[in-house]
């Protein structure tokens, strides 16, 4: 696409902006008793009323004026109308002419014609220009600036003139051999959407009355998608049967958090994206989180379906009706039938969206926590049923308090701090994916707070956040993100976090990342709730004590 296109087009939606405000500042045509002198009684007798050059052109018109004496002005100035059509009689004039909703016909003199969401037919005059927006065009007279079609076709009559550009996005340019265009034509993405009667249709029988569907001419496409993404559903059921079940339990037993968690999940999905986009790094993960919000949504409408087939059917009905595919095929007729309601039919279909969103949220968070609290528990009953070591007969006691070791000098002479005493990770809880998560969202927001202060390019902001990991967790055993949520990196193997063991680490963070960041996922899934970075290293990270001091 030219940069030639990008003006028109932008020129195009100035027309439209002002159509839909205030008239057109353009230059009025005087009125046909001040064009009498223009057309004053000619010198030679065998002269008409009006003379007309080589061109065409009248007198008149040649010296700047327009005389139309049979042109009736428009009252209003303006025809504008939105949810029905704009019409110009042939004999009449106005300044503009548009219809939202609607469709435009303007066989008189028009200033410029829009339709928004609607068919344009010109058979009069245009001074400027011709806009259709969802919608068709049909150009069979003059127009004098350009014509614009965006998803719709635009077909030049024998007796069209166009003389600015044409301009067609996403449809198809039809032009008789007649017509005459003295600009540029452009067809881009020259594919044939229709004419966008379907969605006109949607949107006067379903939008304006608040409901997704209806039963009238036009909308076959939307019961279509309607109907598919039912089939959708209903296949949910069938692979997914234990993992929607347990979450029509939450909806039944946790109604109001279920409630307050899709709240919450949804104002916090636009916070989420935003501060993915403000770290940089993030903008990478947006297909990936918007593909895992759009399988959320689905499941979660799945298991509304489900939950209300069950309502009807019963809890748990025995032999055919007892399929959890059925209660998901029940739960879609009726909401189908809802959804044709005024008013209520929205208000269903965001409902069932809402409290769907909310029973996978909540369900997954409450699995997260049952499934820590079984690891703390079992490791907790292994401790205990491990033996104390017998005490040597021969060993003295140990002391009541334990002293540290001297700080013996160094090298340079300065007094090193005491060997820190290693940390055994199967001894602290693991820290669970949300947490890390946030502690590594501090550091980026960190990371990127510094590199903007200093002017520095965002483009090494991986790299910089790497190596700062990498020393952080090397002289603190974390980051100032993991400080602040009490998290703290260590080798299964008990030994101290060296320099070696903090640059694999590091590293290994790209490859985690590389796979459209699955490696931070497999926290999830890992019974160590390891990382792949951290499998490469031998690390682990746990819960600490509060208040860790950061030096």
């Amino acid at each position: 696409m030219t940069m030639f296109t990008f003006q028109r087009l932008a020129s195009s939606m100035l027309v439209l902006t002002l159509c839909t405000g205030a008239p057109f500042a353009r230059a009025q045509s005087p009125e046909p008793a001040a064009a009498a002198p223009a057309v004053a009684a000619p010198t030679n007798p065998s002269d008409t009323d009006t003379d007309t050059d080589a061109d065409g052109a009248t007198d008149a018109e040649a010296s700047g004026h327009k005389a139309r004496p049979h042109i009736q002005h428009d009252p209003n100035g303006d025809i504008f109308n939105l949810g029905r059509d704009s019409t110009l009689p042939e004999g009449h004039q106005a300044d503009s002419v548009v219809a939202i909703l609607g469709s435009v016909t303007s066989n008189g003199e028009a200033g410029s014609v829009v339709a928004i969401l609607g068919d344009a037919k010109v058979t009069g005059r245009v001074e400027e220009t011709v806009v259709a927006v969802l919608g068709s065009s049909y150009i069979d007279g003059k127009v004098d600036g350009e014509a614009v079609t965006v998803l719709g076709n635009l077909e030049l009559g024998p007796h069209a003139e166009i003389a600015g550009d044409v301009v067609v996005v996403g449809g198809r340019l039809i032009r008789d051999p007649a017509a005459i265009v003295h600009g540029k034509s452009e067809n881009i993405l020259a594919v044939d959407f229709g004419d966008g009667t379907g969605l006109r249709s949607w949107i006067h029988q379903c939008l304006l009355y608040g409901r997704p569907l209806a039963f009238a001419p036009g909308l076959g496409w939307a019961w279509a998608w309607a109907f598919t993404f039912l089939a959708l559903y209903v296949l949910m059921g069938i692979i997914f049967r234990d993992a929607l079940q347990r979450c029509v339990q939450t909806v039944e037993s946790q109604p109001g958090r279920t409630t307050l968690a899709g709240i919450l999940g949804v104002l916090l999905v636009p916070v989420l994206i935003v501060l993915l986009c403000v770290s940089v790094i993030g903008i990478a993960a947006l297909p990936f989180v918007a593909v895992g919000l759009l399988c959320m949504a689905l499941f979660g409408k799945t298991v509304m379906l489900m939950w209300l087939g069950r309502r009807i059917t019963g809890q748990h009905p025995p032999g055919f009706m007892g399929n959890a595919a059925v209660a998901v095929l029940i739960g879609g007729g009726v909401a189908l039938l809802l959804y044709v309601i005024p008013v209520l039919g929205f208000l269903v279909y965001k409902g069932l969206g809402l409290l769907g969103f909310g029973a996978v949220i909540y369900t997954v968070l409450a699995g997260f926590q049952t499934r820590h609290a079984e690891k703390t528990a079992a490791r907790g009953t292994a401790n205990d049923a491990a033996p104390a070591p017998s005490p040597d007969a021969h060993s003295p006691p140990p002391p009541p308090f334990a002293t540290p070791p001297p700080i013996a000098p160094n090298v340079l002479g300065a007094r090193s701090a005491p060997e820190q005493t290693p940390l055994m990770g199967a001894a602290f809880p693991r820290a669970g994916f949300i947490r890390r998560m946030a502690a590594l969202l501090i550091d980026v927001l960190l990371i990127g707070f510094v590199m903007g202060m200093l002017h520095h390019n965002f483009q090494l902001e991986l790299v910089v956040l790497a190596a700062y990991g990498a020393c952080m967790w090397k002289l603190r055993a974390s980051t100032i993100g993991g400080l602040i949520l009490d998290l703290q990196v260590v080798r299964l193997d008990g030994r101290e976090i060296d320099w070696p063991t903090a640059v694999v680490r590091a590293l290994g963070c790209f490859l985690s990342l590389a796979v459209a960041g699955l490696g931070f996922f497999w926290i999830v899934f890992d019974d160590e709730g390891q990382a792949w970075h951290d499998k490469i290293a031998g690390t682990v990270v746990v819960r600490v004590a509060k208040g860790a001091p950061l030096v």
